[in-house]
């Protein structure tokens, strides 16, 4: 089969290219996730106070992240932060980085606040009655039930992140996606069933990334209800 559109991942370095971008699309998102997380679990917690300023403040936060589709914020971080903060050597992966770290930051905050919130009232008080600070009932009590009614949440979250880096392309980040296109077009004269085997192997690489996180947060959501 000297022209099977299989041949074309092992023409040259294709292959190996393609790990290379799942590895670039793997990296931005779990950077954007360890900083999104972060800062989300600080905002969230936040959002539980009785501050009503504040309170407005992360709520236009959450809603501005939630509204606005995420290539838009992909683009705002890549054209717009450079031209704000005349910052032009960074290249777009970091710029990735940026916009999916405030979005995940600003989903992740409300997780956290529901989570927070979902603590029963009695628990509340039995701390504060044995004595406790607020510092103290935070992080013996509210925290340690908040990260398991989190957990499956934070999860499936992190599966949408590693999906939406499929975007990455539209500002030149040479990601899975953006490498596949680049073998797909170089090699369409010479095989033309090319693009459903690079796709498919695509698929698989996200399928294998995804698919364990989604089982997980499907068994821990199922333990919960026990």
């Amino acid at each position: 089969m000297p022209h099977s559109g299989i041949n074309v991942l092992f023409e040259g370095h294709n292959l190996v290219r393609l790990l290379g971008g799942l590895w670039t699309t793997v990296w931005i998102a779990a950077l954007a996730l360890v900083i999104g997380l972060s800062l989300g679990a600080l905002l969230g917690a936040l959002r539980t106070l009785k501050n009503p300023v504040l309170r407005l403040g992360l709520r236009l936060y959450l809603e501005f992240f939630r509204i606005v589709p995420t290539v838009v914020l992909l683009f705002l971080a890549y054209y717009l932060v450079p031209e704000l903060f005349h910052v032009d050597s960074l290249p777009g992966s970091w710029m990735a980085v940026i916009a999916f770290g405030l979005w995940v930051a600003a989903e992740f905050s409300d997780i956290v606040r529901g989570a927070l919130l979902s603590v029963p009232v009695h628990q509340r008080e039995s701390g504060l009655a044995l004595g406790m600070n607020r510092w103290q009932l935070f992080r013996y009590v509210l925290l340690p039930q908040a990260l398991k009614l989190e957990l499956p949440a934070t999860i499936n979250l992190a599966t949408r992140v590693i999906k939406t880096t499929s975007l990455l392309m539209l500002i030149s980040v040479m990601d899975v996606i953006n490498i596949g296109q680049q073998i797909i077009e170089a090699n369409n004269t010479t095989y033309r069933t090319g693009v459903f085997w690079v796709y498919g192997v695509i698929f698989i690489f996200y399928f294998v990334v995804d698919y364990p996180l989604s089982r997980w947060a499907q068994r821990l959501a199922a333990q919960q209800k026990v």
